[in-house]
């Protein structure tokens, strides 16, 4: 089976109350600008370019009270004759600390796709983080039109010596139905992927490098969507500036 959708949310979301530099617009609201460049945009075990660069933005509008609303972008590349070259994510959300080193975060995520407006979708997030450590999943129940689906992950953020930060995740993709199959007839709904970014800001930029992999094989990789090298191991280098 030939899936050759494969949509997911953005693998480098920054939240809205992480941006040091937002704007302060009065009226207990702040406006958080993002502007990146990545080698490869990667989500959930699979690259979105086929393994090309990846260009990504993002505006958040966030009010004192912890809610937050925003519109995240980057270009794609799906393959197969696919008409859309965009994604645009909107999204809404709340953002809550109940003590300190405590916080919890959910929203509603809309995913779509400019010409192929077939391919959108939707998803719930919540994310809950203490002491460094996060759990959390996304749950979308019209992928592809009617299939449901949970992303589900576990992580820890570090800070490091120099400035610098770890973050490693690792997660659990989740489908109804089968849409994965290996060459010896073998089929499974799930898979795992995971990954691992250091990152560190120089003159006003945050530099990254991330190293991301995921349990599928190259013939349950194309079995999903066509393609056997966008599912393997990969490095992904990035440059982003906040304003």
């Amino acid at each position: 089976m030939k899936i050759t959708k494969k949509y997911f949310a953005p693998a480098l979301f920054f939240a809205p109350w992480t941006f040091a530099n937002a704007i302060d617009l009065g009226h207990d609201l702040t406006l958080s600008v993002n502007v990146g460049a990545f080698s490869n945009y990667w989500s959930r075990g699979v690259s979105q370019t086929q393994n090309d660069p990846a260009l990504q933005g993002s505006l958040t509008l966030s009010h004192s009270s912890g809610a937050y609303l925003g519109v995240w972008s980057s270009n794609v590349d799906f393959g197969y004759g696919s008409k859309t070259r965009q994604e645009l994510d909107y999204y809404v959300g709340y953002y809550f600390e109940p003590m300190e080193n405590v916080s919890w975060d959910i929203a509603y995520y809309k995913y779509e796709y400019p010409r192929q407006s077939s391919l959108n979708y939707s998803e719930y997030y919540t994310k809950l983080t203490a002491y460094g450590f996060n759990v959390g999943g996304w749950y979308s129940d019209d992928l592809y039109g009617d299939q449901s689906y949970l992303y589900s992950f576990v992580g820890y953020t570090a800070n490091l010596p120099f400035e610098s930060t770890l973050d490693l995740t690792y997660g659990k993709v989740d489908y109804k139905d089968n849409y994965f199959f290996s060459k010896s007839g073998g089929e499974r709904d799930s898979y795992n992927a995971w990954i691992a970014k250091l990152s560190k800001s120089v003159l006003g930029i945050k530099w990254s490098v991330a190293y991301a992999d995921s349990s599928l094989s190259k013939s349950e990789c194309a079995s999903f969507n066509g393609f056997d090298d966008v599912c393997s191991s990969t490095v992904i280098f990035g440059a982003e500036k906040t304003f």
